[in-house]
Order: C-alpha cells, then sequence, then structure tokens
C-alpha cells in the first residue's frame, strides 16, 4: 500500500487508521465516486468505465446536455448512473462572479427553462435512465436557483464540500463530493497521493467527530479528461485498497437520490 519501494505510505496508513476507528465504534465508512464532464465515449472515458467495472465500483457520470450524444449512453453497465452537468457548461458569470453556469444576473425563470430544456434532453438521450439530479458546473448554484429546482424537475443537487443538511431545500435531497484528485490551479495533473488521502481523511475524521454530517458519504470527485497516468494509478489503487479495509462500501448514487440499490 502505498506505491514502489514497499513500504507503507503514511497517507494510506492515515486512511486505514481512521477507518479502523470508524469499524472499532461498530459503524460503516461509505464512499462514492462522481466523474464530471461527460459528453463523449472518449478513450479516457472508456478507460474510467473500465476500471470502474474491473474494480466493482460504481460511479455516478455527471453528463452536459448539450454536448452529450445517444452513444454515450448505450451499453453502460448497471453500475453507471447518470446525473445532469449543468446545461452547456457554459461560464456565464458577471465580472464580479466566480466562474458560473448559473450566473446571478440571468433571471431566475431563464435559467429554470435552460435546466427543464436540458433535463428533457439527458432523459431522451439515456432513454429515462438518468436521474433528475443536477450537478452544477464548477459546482456554484445560488439558494434561490436551488429552492426552485423542483419546477424543473429536479430532486437531487450535488456540489462539492460538506453539505449542511441532507436537503438543499424542500424537495432536494443532496449530497456532495469531497475529495478533488485534481490539481486544478497547479497544472490540472493529479493532486498527488498525500493531498488526496488527506481530503479523504478530514472529512471522515469530521464526520465521526460530529463537525460534519455523519449520514454523508464521503465522495470523490474525478474528471476523466484531465487524468495522467499517476492519477490513474491512484484510483487503481484506491479501489484496491479500500476493499481490503473493514467497514469500507462504496454506494452507487441511485441508493441515495433514487431510495434504492443498483439492480
Amino acid at each position: 500500500m502505498g506505491g514502489a519501494g514497499g513500504g507503507v505510505n503514511s497517507a494510506w496508513q492515515a486512511l486505514a487508521d481512521e477507518c479502523a476507528r470508524w469499524h472499532a465504534l461498530g459503524r460503516e465508512v461509505e464512499f462514492w465516486w462522481r466523474d464530471d464532464d461527460a459528453t463523449q465515449p472518449v478513450p479516457a472515458l472508456t478507460r474510467l468505465l473500465a476500471l470502474a467495472k474491473s474494480a466493482a465500483v460504481p460511479v455516478a457520470l455527471a453528463v452536459v446536455p448539450e454536448a452529450a450524444t445517444a452513444v454515450l449512453c448505450t451499453g453502460l453497465s448497471s453500475a453507471v448512473s447518470l446525473l445532469q452537468h449543468g446545461v452547456d457548461h457554459r461560464n456565464r458569470a458577471a465580472t464580479d462572479e466566480r466562474k458560473t453556469e448559473f450566473s446571478d444576473r440571468e433571471p431566475l425563470q431563464a435559467a429554470l427553462a435552460r435546466l427543464s430544456q436540458g433535463r428533457a434532453q439527458l432523459q431522451a438521450l439515456s432513454a429515462g435512465r438518468s436521474l433528475d439530479v443536477l450537478v452544477p458546473p464548477w459546482n456554484r448554484l445560488s439558494p434561490q436557483l436551488i429552492a426552485q429546482l423542483p419546477r424543473a424537475g429536479f430532486s437531487g443537487l450535488s456540489r462539492y464540500g460538506a453539505r449542511d443538511a441532507i436537503s438543499a431545500a424542500q424537495g432536494i435531497r443532496q449530497l456532495n463530493t469531497h475529495v478533488d484528485i485534481i490539481a486544478w490551479n497547479a497544472g490540472r495533473g493529479f493532486v498527488g497521493e498525500e493531498a488526496a488521502l488527506t481530503q479523504a481523511v478530514r472529512h471522515l475524521s469530521a464526520r465521526r467527530g460530529g463537525l460534519a454530517d455523519s449520514s454523508e458519504a464521503t465522495g470523490w470527485l474525478t474528471h476523466h479528461a484531465c487524468h495522467d497516468e499517476a492519477a490513474w494509478h491512484f484510483l487503481a489503487e484506491l479501489f484496491d485498497v479500500t476493499r481490503s479495509l473493514p467497514a469500507v462500501r462504496w454506494i452507487d448514487a441511485r441508493e441515495f437520490f433514487a431510495g434504492r440499490a443498483a439492480a
């Protein structure tokens, strides 16, 4: 565990120790996996799906409706769930805003209409198998728009960071991600084993200690198009290591958002 040389990397050991603490308390460690920006069955996405299948780990693909084609949704295994990643993933931020598809300057009704149309597109492309869950590009969405999401047909939301509550608004269940393996501000390659595992242990520890929602599964966030070989190697090792850790279970997004396990 921990790469070449045969030694146990301290970051991997910290993950194992934290999982052991959960096990000693009789509690289960739940992880989940979300991969963003799916549009086409490009080689990187094909590789990701093959890894998920070989590791027997369910993955939720956040799909951009306006850039996706039906072939993306063809032949997917039952362990792959589909979420809606905005509508067109175009940055509409005003000069005083951080990147977002859903700028506060966009009229609420216009944003809801776009979201509803995107939902209909994705439902058609996926033959109705996509979940009514929104993953906003850049993980940003105003509270005002969140509160109105049911009007556009949504019942779920997934962003980044520990959630404040299981409901983001009335009728909207939320399950976020907490470990981003991409170094967005440092070359857009793999963030590194220590950084990724530290993020995971930090969220698990906060959950165990009551400093974060203990019922929120710890989410791993990937972007297949940005993966270098170090990122691919890390994911393969992560799945291998967690398979042997006590009380660890990778959940399917449908188990939370649709209230059922994968078929």
